[in-house]
């Protein structure tokens, strides 16, 4: 099939204009229209994304169904996918069907919340096959536009400071990308990915402002970028915006935000910072990798004191994160491989906690842990479902969030020791945190008086849990799944970036111009 990148990028963004255009009314049966579209789009979306994966050769380390076009003022098109995004294309995929099934229940401008989701899916997409500096920066950026609607219009009574905040966090960060991205174009005279790859930006030491800085340009681009990845994770200390975020959210935009959003950052530094930026990685790695240990501590500890829900769990969202900037900043197979597992596995597993919390929020309207207690009196298919998930994200060995913590940890433990050993504490404080939420919700005796009536999931809420459940289970056991896709080309990563450190580094151009 020709152009099957760009039917799947924007399928979803044209049936989002099919429904702007078309779909009227604000009655039943026109929100049920509204639903079913968004439904069969993104389903739609999901079956032909199947064919990228068949048709992509995990031995080829290249980008593959590459697709190219002039497009703007001598800009150009160009997608593609290789062994390190094909799998995020397909996460997105895979995840937004389950997303907009979840939002049954929504009866609130339903219209304008599904085109949301279709534009956020296609934006979310087109990050991960982008193969230009300036396409990327267009999607990356846009992604922020449908959110902070999602957020700003359908979540709780603080959701308009909590979408103001996610979008200048994150915003404010990319500014310095651009500022890098230009300078990368003055460089190399492209803005065409693969080229950019290839190309040995200079990281001969500089002076500047009286201060001198290893690694030089190169150093200052990866900081650029560091910054916004860096939100985008979110790394600790500018993990502040996510639980805000989160608590205010509809359940669906938790889903995304963190099953797929961000993983965009991790994307970032496969894509960016490791291969283009060798030596600056380089020499800041021990920054990231203790800076990734004290998410892992710090934010598990505090997800041990919270009473709401939701922002325990999107703590435990910034603690897992933590293993993947750990695992990427190894800079070894079983790093590399581990923070991709870790983030495809953190999708599944993190989206299907966010929805369990939304099964109980929409029957009780409240995040409150002390609200809950001897659900599975009544619910005992949630309370097994949930008992799943929560194991999963604890890292219980059968699930796939063990998979990708134990890989990061033998990664890291080849390079830094102390921070394999302080990072190995987060399993232990995220089994604390997870089961402790577990027993107050799941366990006890039914006491509370609004809980006595409380039903049980119903046949379209375990249907949504389903595949999700497959999957945990499934790469849990079979692993391979993901690193026969990935493997090769994390590969040829490690070995670019070990050749690029054993260069001898030349005199800074930026010096002998000055």
């Amino acid at each position: 099939m020709d152009n099957l990148l760009s039917i799947v990028t924007f399928l979803p963004l044209v049936a989002a204009v099919i429904m702007g255009v078309f779909l009227r009314g604000e009655d039943e049966a026109a929100q049920l229209n509204a639903k079913r579209l968004a439904f069969a789009a993104t389903l739609a979306t999901f079956l032909i994304s199947i064919f990228i994966l068949v048709q992509f050769d995990a031995s080829d380390t290249g980008f593959q169904l590459v697709e190219q076009t002039e497009w703007l003022f001598g800009l150009n098109y160009k997608v593609g996918v290789d062994g390190i995004s094909v799998l995020f294309v397909m996460l997105t995929t895979f995840l937004m069907p389950i997303t907009v099934a979840s939002c049954w229940g929504v009866k609130h401008r339903v219209k304008e919340y599904m085109i949301a989701l279709l534009v956020l899916e296609t934006l979310m997409i087109g990050v991960f096959v982008a193969l230009d500096l300036v396409l990327f920066y267009l999607f990356f950026e846009a992604g922020l536009i449908p959110m902070f609607l999602i957020i700003g219009i359908w979540g709780g009574k603080d959701r308009i400071y909590a979408s103001f905040k996610f979008f200048l966090y994150t915003f404010l960060g990319s500014v310095l990308m651009l500022v890098a991205m230009i300078a990368m174009f003055v460089d190399a005279g492209t803005t065409d990915i693969p080229t950019l790859l290839n190309h040995q930006f200079d990281a001969g030491p500089i002076s500047l402002l009286g201060w001198q800085i290893a690694g030089g340009a190169q150093t200052l681009m990866w900081l650029a970028f560091f910054a916004s990845f860096a939100v985008k994770m979110p790394m600790w200390p500018v993990h502040t915006w996510l639980p805000d975020a989160h608590v205010q959210a509809p359940t669906a935009g938790s889903v995304v935000l963190a099953a797929i959003l961000l993983k965009m950052g991790g994307y970032g530094f496969l894509r960016f910072s490791l291969p283009m930026f060798p030596v600056a990685s380089d020499i800041m790695a021990p920054l990231v990798l203790w800076l990734s240990v004290i998410a892992i501590v710090y934010t598990s500890l505090v997800a041990m004191v919270q009473e709401d829900m939701k922002k325990l769990i999107a703590y435990s969202s910034v603690a897992h994160m933590g293993f993947v900037t750990m695992g990427i900043f190894a800079a070894n197979q079983q790093g590399v491989d581990g923070a991709i597992f870790q983030m495809i596995s953190h999708g599944f597993v993190s989206g299907a906690l966010f929805l369990c919390v939304g099964v109980i929020y929409d029957r009780m309207h409240t995040r409150d842990i002390d609200a809950y207690g001897g659900l599975v009196v009544r619910m005992p298919a949630y309370a097994a479902i949930f008992m799943l998930f929560t194991m999963a994200n604890v890292g219980l060995p059968g699930t796939s969030g063990f998979v990708g913590e134990f890989l990061t940890l033998m990664g890291v433990f080849q390079v830094n020791t102390w921070v394999g050993v302080f990072a190995a504490t987060g399993v232990i404080l995220s089994a604390c945190y997870a089961l402790w939420l577990y027993r107050r919700v799941v366990f006890g005796d039914l006491i509370k008086e609004s809980l006595k009536s409380i039903t049980d999931m119903d046949r379209r809420e375990k249907a949504i849990f389903a595949p999700l459940v497959v999957m945990t289970l499934l790469l849990g056991v079979y692993p391979s799944l993901i690193t026969d896709v990935i493997g090769p080309s994390v590969e040829a990563l490690v070995s670019d970036y070990e050749l690029a450190l054993e260069a001898p580094v030349p005199d800074s151009r930026f010096a002998a111009n000055n």
